[in-house]
């Protein structure tokens, strides 16, 4: 008989070790997923992984990388916060989405002028609109106790919705024939996020994404914040003891996500995306899950695997072009590392024991 026994601590060989594993097992079972799809298994992982960083256009993919990393360890921080103690924000798609339109529609009310102060007004409004969207599982887990997982994850289709219904009535471009969308707010130069370093792909969103990893990092280590944020997660009948005040804790915790988030889905509007469209949900709030936890949500560690989960974007796109592959093969992949992941995961608390079985 095989059986999980709980350690008497957790392990910490394993837990260093179960991201690298994780990714192993992943490049693995991708092989077979792309054999299967009549791929050549090692040319396809050569594609995602190799070519995007040595290969013969890496100057072009290398820029791209920090274009669709930035994102997504901007809300991976701010995610982290709450996983850390406890608090299961799974809805960043929706802040996101919210902070994008925030964002635009305070900017798109003052077009054409072009004010050295839009940008940073729609940053602001931007990171509100996360906010503001992220306070709702807030408010009813602290009022009426109720799950925060699902009320996030269920905004997550309200503000899909509100995304579409902006796209084709109250932010479309009136200048626009028949094709929903706002004005392309990457080419009016008091809007637009442009490249700080031409072919780098550094951006505002991307410089902020360095910002917010090193505050985290320096919050959860010296900070009284961090402090409670990791008691809560780790004893959460201490963190009561300790004073720590559960309400509070909520409302940071959801509200740094949302900010966070909201100021992502800015930066993409007025970089990379360019514009509002029906379209403009990415999947970057569900993708910063998996980079939270690939980075052991630790501030440090995200930012080395949401480059990670950059270079599968980038090298899913290169070999959907090259080889053909289907994009859906390519989120397929990505979903492989969570489950490997959170499967190694287990090891880090249980060991396997092997027992002998008693004869009838």
């Amino acid at each position: 008989m095989i059986r999980l026994e709980r350690r008497p601590t957790p392990s910490r060989t394993w837990a260093a070790a179960s991201p690298i594993v994780a990714v192993a097992l992943t490049m693995v079972a991708g092989g077979l997923m792309f054999a299967a799809l009549g791929k050549d298994p090692f040319l396809a992982i050569r594609t995602i992984f190799w070519d995007p960083v040595f290969g013969e256009f890496a100057w072009y993919f290398r820029g791209q990388l920090l274009v669709k990393a930035g994102p997504l360890i901007l809300i991976a921080v701010g995610l982290a916060m709450g996983f850390r103690a406890g608090i299961w924000n799974i809805g960043a798609e929706g802040q996101y989405i919210i902070g994008a339109l925030c964002g635009a529609a305070a900017g798109l009310a003052f077009y054409p002028s072009e004010s050295v102060l839009i940008f940073p007004l729609m940053i602001l409004c931007g990171a509100l609109g996360g906010f503001a969207w992220a306070m709702i599982p807030a408010f009813l887990r602290i009022r009426f106790g109720t799950n925060e997982i699902l009320v996030s994850l269920m905004l997550v289709y309200v503000a899909e919705n509100v995304l579409a219904s902006a796209a084709v009535s109250w932010l479309r471009n009136p200048e626009a024939v028949g094709f929903p969308g706002s004005r392309n707010l990457a080419r009016w130069d008091a809007a637009a996020n442009p490249e700080l370093i031409a072919g780098t792909g550094m951006h505002w969103g991307v410089v902020l994404a360095f910002i917010a990893v090193i505050g985290a990092q320096i919050m959860l280590a010296r900070h009284l914040m961090g402090f409670q944020i990791k008691l809560t997660g780790s004893a959460p009948r201490a963190a009561a003891f300790a004073g720590v005040r559960p309400a509070r804790l909520v409302v940071f915790c959801l509200g740094i996500a949302g900010v966070l988030a909201g100021m992502a889905g800015l930066f993409e509007v007025t970089g990379p995306a360019g514009q509002i469209s029906i379209d403009f949900a990415s999947g970057y709030g569900f993708t910063a899950i998996i980079v939270a936890f690939l980075g052991r949500l630790n501030p440090v560690g995200i930012l080395a695997a949401g480059l990670l989960m950059a270079l599968t974007y980038v090298g899913g796109d290169n070999a959907a072009t090259n080889l053909g592959l289907p994009i859906a093969a390519i989120s397929a992949f990505q979903g492989m590392l969570l489950f490997f992941l959170l499967g190694i995961d287990v090891f880090s608390n249980f060991r396997l024991r092997i027992a002998q079985g008693q004869p009838t």
